[in-house]
């Protein structure tokens, strides 16, 4: 933020030579209030994006009951300390490369090269929030794939997955498609945009639900589903988590923390969209809030969605099928979230409940087992939220959220023309190559180095047991029954355990 100056010289033209303590007087005091008002603006600006950066991170919460509550009982501390351990790897290797990776400037359009260890922090770019913020952000997507490979992992494979997503596959991601420098940006300071247009990306439709969705589904694929999950014929066979009420509390949690996730990722409040005056500052406050309105009615219309439509295949009300169809609509809306009017967004959510929905079956199809239904849910949804994008984005608020360039290319349903969508088609591509070749890559070596799946019997008895040092709780499902064949025969080997 400029601000304007007064110079004793100024003055003194306008009020003569005997005016000349008094120019000195009022400039010292004019430009001393100037400086006031910078600084308040800065701090005003940082509040709001740590404020932000501290819902994201409450996410962490949302992610460890969602997890804890959608698998069995006897795996409860095993997922929730991965949880603990995504955000403390992740921060350790956030800093050390990380945040080079992705934001270190000035750089090439792949990969960042500056900042490592945040060294020459903070910047004229960046300030210590910004890298707080960004940590938050990949921190979840290595929450989101530890949930597709949840109840069979070895615990080693947490930990090197986790430092491998957030230090080196993630970032790459985030350069590509949100740095001045990145390749596919639709905020490059060159001007040079891919299609002409960039990939509208605001929060992380791709670069974090889809980034962290595909290398779930390729963990889950590469270890195989849990055993008992189909049966010979390979027919599904449900196991529920054994926590309706965890579940809803993750949830609540996360939709908490979208408030940050969305209308946060504008990083500043005092911002004026350019009406003339230069001095309307309520043209960001209004884009924040509609932000907030759109990120909710995807939400809600995804949940509704998905109870009335799961209802009609199963006869019942699921309250963790609403939950998890909630998570798809707001996974959607995140990536078109500033750029839609609130009707578009009540679509999206429509929308992004039948492809979870659909995703959902041809996993059982194909005998894919995710027991949070991340991949489908994050990876599915994000890439419909990516489309969504490119069909409905209105070109008022693109000009305004992503200015510079009058007359960039909108949604294709809104007269934009397709060439927005040719850039988001690209986008979807390019993350799945990426992911798969990195973390797919990644997977297949901890499976073929025997580092991957933990052994049948450890995973009969639960992980708890066998890893932890115990069940969380005493707990036992009668629909399970691999807690009586395998925990209660290795309780009764090993008696201090079980008691």
């Amino acid at each position: 933020m400029a601000a304007p100056s007064c110079s004793a010289a100024d003055l003194h033209s306008l009020l003569g030579p005997n005016a000349t303590a008094a120019a000195d007087y009022i400039c010292s005091q004019f430009n001393a209030i100037s400086d006031k008002f910078v600084a308040t603006g800065y701090a005003v600006d940082n509040t709001y994006l740590l404020f932000s950066a501290y819902l994201v991170f409450a996410m962490q919460l949302g992610f460890a009951m969602l997890c804890a509550g959608s698998v069995r009982a006897k795996n409860t501390m095993n997922i929730m300390l991965t949880n603990v351990l995504d955000a403390a790897t992740g921060g350790l290797f956030y800093y050390l490369f990380g945040f080079a990776f992705a934001f270190g400037t000035p750089s090439n359009g792949f990969i960042g090269k500056q900042f490592f260890g945040l060294e020459g922090f903070p910047s004229p770019s960046f300030d210590y929030g910004y890298f707080l913020y960004q940590w938050a952000f990949a921190i979840a997507a290595a929450g989101i794939t530890s949930g597709s490979i949840a109840e069979r992992t070895q615990f080693v494979a947490y930990l090197i997955y986790s430092s491998f997503l957030t230090g080196l596959v993630y970032p790459i991601v985030a350069h590509w498609f949100w740095l001045p420098d990145g390749w596919a940006s639709a905020g490059r300071a060159d001007g040079n945009l891919l299609f002409g247009s960039g990939v509208i990306d605001f929060a992380g439709s791709g670069v974090v639900h889809m980034v962290g969705g595909i290398a779930g589904l390729w963990g889950a694929l590469i270890e195989g589903p849990r055993m008992g999950r189909f049966d010979h014929d390979g027919k599904s066979v449900s196991m529920r988590g054994h926590s309706g009420t965890l579940v809803v509390l993750g949830t609540f949690l996360l939709w908490f923390g979208w408030y940050g996730f969305n209308p946060g990722s504008f990083i500043n409040i005092l911002k004026s969209y350019g009406d003339g005056g230069g001095s309307n500052y309520y043209g960001q406050w209004s884009a924040i809030g509609r932000t907030a309105v759109t990120t909710t009615l995807a939400g809600c219309s995804a949940a509704l969605t998905t109870l009335f439509g799961k209802r009609l295949q199963t006869g019942h009300w699921n309250v963790t099928d609403v939950c998890n169809g909630l998570l798809g609509g707001f996974a959607a809306i995140t990536s078109g979230c500033s750029v839609v009017d609130p009707w578009a967004a009540i679509i999206c959510g429509f929308v992004a409940a039948w492809v979870l929905i659909g995703c959902n079956k041809l996993a059982e199809k194909f005998q894919y087992d995710d027991p949070l239904e991340a991949a489908q849910l994050h990876g599915g949804c994000g890439a419909w939220g990516i489309i969504f994008t490119a069909l409905f984005a209105n070109g008022k608020y693109v000009e305004e959220v992503y200015s510079g360039k009058p007359g960039r290319p909108h949604g294709l349903f809104l007269g934009g023309g397709p060439r927005l969508l040719a850039a988001h088609i690209v986008q979807i591509l390019a993350i799945i190559g990426w992911v798969s070749v990195t973390m797919g890559t990644l997977f297949w070596i901890l499976h073929k180095l025997k580092l991957l799946r933990i052994s049948a019997d450890e995973e009969m008895a639960g992980m708890d047991l066998t890893s932890h040092g115990g069940l969380a709780y005493e707990y036992f499902d009668d629909q399970d029954s691999s807690m009586h064949k395998g925990a209660l025969t290795m309780m009764r080997m090993d008696t201090p355990a079980a008691a």
